[in-house]
């Protein structure tokens, strides 16, 4: 990314192949391209590059929803995605298309036979995230996109929390849609992509008009450095994920090792399938606010997604899987990464206790 930036980068629009740093500018997005599609099993010319999943997943679903509306107008989808998906379902609602929202198991996941039992002749589309942001509890992706593939139905998947992270496969996995953000693997942010399988086969109706970029789909300027950077950390990641699985693995369980040794801590979510990248739990009579509030110095936790904090309320993802109560209300989220060591996890255990018997010598 820096030698794209430096005074010698190449500064030119890669779109500009008329001239000789244009075409230079262009065969660096086109390796960048390669790269992704070997890592996701795909083709290059089905890699568009976005702004990040948010925009890749208004793609995904609005680009369906106005390309295919004619053969019908019915997305299926769950009540725990992110709100990039959420919001945008709502969108085709109010514009007269019908969404189901499968509720989870009480583990947080949907089962396939729920996708089944929900599509209908009309169908267009389902919808459904790799790995919860909230929980980390990993969707049944294959199985769903069998049932979808035997339907003729197309199916998005949400990979924001799952890729670099985890093995996707798009040549064993029939997914139609994929989405992606770079910051989530140690890319840089603002830039992510969207796979379109069988490109040329499958419309998408584009979210904004102008010069034609990415096949048409996504108009304007290419960042050649955020792209060789999503690029970059993409393969990085593939490289040692096996490695960094197992770091965290082990972070995971000694953070939930150490901290229930000191306090009744309830962990939401299945776990034999939630990412070690994420815990969600709550400690007995603590809630998530005054936690949060106790520990804003101290340590990046959260009460839901990233994106939807600013305001403090129960999780609709815990609520949605029959959580209620002092559960639902001290829920807190933290993520892991590979960077961290079992010294921060452990400091991380030592001020939630110290916060929490704070907050019951002030009762």
């Amino acid at each position: 990314m820096v030698a794209q930036l430096g005074s010698d980068g190449c500064h030119a629009n890669p779109s500009s192949i008329g001239h000789l740093p244009g075409q230079v500018a262009a065969d660096i997005v086109a390796s960048a391209r390669a790269k992704i599609a070997v890592e996701l099993g795909c083709d290059p010319d089905e890699v568009i590059f976005t702004s990040g999943a948010t925009e890749a997943n208004n793609l995904a679903l609005q680009g369906v929803a106005f390309a295919h509306g004619s053969h019908g107008r019915h997305i299926v989808t769950s009540a725990i995605e992110h709100k990039a998906v959420l919001e945008c379902c709502a969108m085709l609602q109010r514009k007269g298309y019908q969404i189901t929202y499968l509720a989870p198991n009480s583990r947080g996941w949907v089962e396939p036979e729920a996708v089944e039992g929900a599509l209908r002749p009309e169908t267009l589309l389902v919808s459904l995230m790799h790995t919860n942001n909230e929980t980390g509890v990993m969707q049944p992706i294959a199985e769903v996109a069998e049932v979808a593939a035997e339907a003729g139905v197309l199916f998005h998947v949400d990979a924001a929390q799952a890729a670099g992270k985890f093995a996707i496969d798009l040549q064993q996995i029939p997914i139609d849609l994929l989405a992606l953000s770079a910051h989530k693997f140690h890319g840089p942010k603002g830039v992510g992509c969207l796979v379109v399988r069988n490109r040329r086969q499958l419309r998408l109706a584009p979210l904004m008009y102008g010069g034609g970029q990415e096949y048409g789909l996504r108009p304007g300027t290419l960042a050649t450095h955020q792209i060789v950077g999503l690029s970059a950390a993409l393969s990085l990641a593939a490289k040692r994920r096996e490695a960094d699985l197992t770091h965290v693995c082990a972070l995971k369980n000694y953070f939930l090792e150490q901290l229930g040794r000191h306090l009744p801590v309830q962990v939401h979510g299945d776990p034999g399938r939630s990412s070690p990248y994420i815990v969600n739990f709550s400690i007995e009579h603590v809630g998530s606010d005054a936690l949060i509030n106790q520990l804003a110095t101290d340590l990046a936790i959260s009460s839901g997604s990233g994106c939807s904090s600013g305001a403090v309320e129960p999780s609709y993802v815990l609520r949605a899987m029959g959580i209620e109560g002092e559960a639902l209300y001290g829920a807190v989220r933290l993520s892991f990464s590979r960077d961290h060591t079992l010294a921060e996890v452990s400091a991380a255990v030592e001020r939630i206790v110290a916060a929490v018997r704070r907050m019951r010598e002030l009762d």
